[in-house]
């Protein structure tokens, strides 16, 4: 990958032209990840893909579709649902399924409530996004999923940038940041012992940028909700909360305003904040994105709990 790198930065410096190394490291990125699709197969008896509807989760649907093309898709897709996801992902969701033929489970954050797993939060800041931990620990168990294929990208967060690609989990699901295996030269490692698993990140060295520059290049159909639309939200902390669904907790001063937003992230919808915009399409979302000097995670409120909230979520077996 460095060796790619350096070529890109050459080639760049005798051309000058921006948008051809462009293209040769969003390829670089893609063949990285069809490897590392393939040695999951390879490696795993059991692997499945996280899918949540996002654009990252869809971008790993696509880099799948490649690395194993002509044949389908050879692992099924798991979506851990809050039962507070926003309604464009969900019914993109089941069409994109439809329409690619893959095995879809879907396992509910609600039935860990209903069985006294977990608790339910309350409150102006309740969020059910924690809660998926445990939804997502049982899922493995039940299907014997050896290896778990997520989206989550080092640019995010610092507790991501510290995680492998190929990452170990003990068999509470758990992970160790201080002990992990070294990935010297691409090699992916996908040994475990009985009871332990693995969570893979395929586009972990790409940027939200790159994800993007990727989906603008390949077509990819994503929900509207990336787009800018107009939609009921209210103020909360100099952040844009929906309003719609009677989903998020609001009081009762908080004043319901249609403005024209978008999202940057799709999580759930108590956690995930909109962004005023006026990006109605790809290439006006990747300018707006190359202009912003704030994360996307920036409107995430569930990392805004504490300096080490993700990292301590990711201990405790989150994605």
């Amino acid at each position: 990958m460095e060796i790619l790198e350096k070529k890109v930065e050459q080639l760049n410096e005798l051309t000058g032209d921006s948008a051809v190394t462009s293209f040769l490291q969003v390829n670089a990125l893609e063949s990285e990840a069809i490897y590392i699709m393939r040695e999951v197969a390879a490696q795993f008896e059991r692997p499945v893909l996280l899918f949540s509807g996002g654009k990252d989760s869809i971008t790993l649907v696509r880099l799948a579709q490649k690395a194993f093309y002509p044949s389908k898709i050879p692992f099924p897709l798991l979506h851990i649902d809050t039962g507070h996801n926003f309604p464009e992902t969900i019914e993109f969701r089941d069409k994109l399924v439809e329409e690619l033929g893959v095995e879809l489970i879907v396992r509910n954050v609600q039935d860990s409530i209903d069985q006294g797993k977990v608790i339910e939060e309350k409150g102006k800041y309740a969020s059910r996004n924690s809660l998926q931990t445990t939804t997502l620990l049982d899922a493995l168990e039940e299907f014997k999923f050896d290896a778990a294929i997520g989206g989550a990208r080092r640019d995010e967060e610092k507790a991501r940038a510290k995680e492998r690609i190929f990452s170990v989990r003990d068999d509470f699901g758990q992970w160790d940041e201080k002990n992990q295996r070294p990935e010297l030269f691409d090699h992916l490692n996908g040994k475990i012992d009985l009871g332990q698993n693995v969570r893979v990140f395929p586009i972990s060295n790409w940027t939200e940028l790159d994800v993007w520059s990727y989906i603008e290049k390949e077509g990819i159909e994503i929900p509207s909700i990336y787009f800018a639309h107009k939609r009921k939200t209210f103020l909360r902390d100099g952040m844009i909360w929906s309003a719609e669904d009677n989903v998020v907790y609001r009081e009762d001063d908080e004043i319901v305003e249609e403005r024209m937003v978008r999202f940057r992230t799709v999580g759930d919808m108590s956690c995930t904040a909109a962004v005023l915009s006026d990006a109605v399409t790809i290439d006006k979302v990747v300018a707006e994105i190359r202009d912003s000097k704030i994360s996307e995670r920036g409107a995430r409120i569930d990392d805004k709990r504490s300096e080490a909230a993700m990292e301590k979520r990711k201990q405790q077996g989150y994605f």
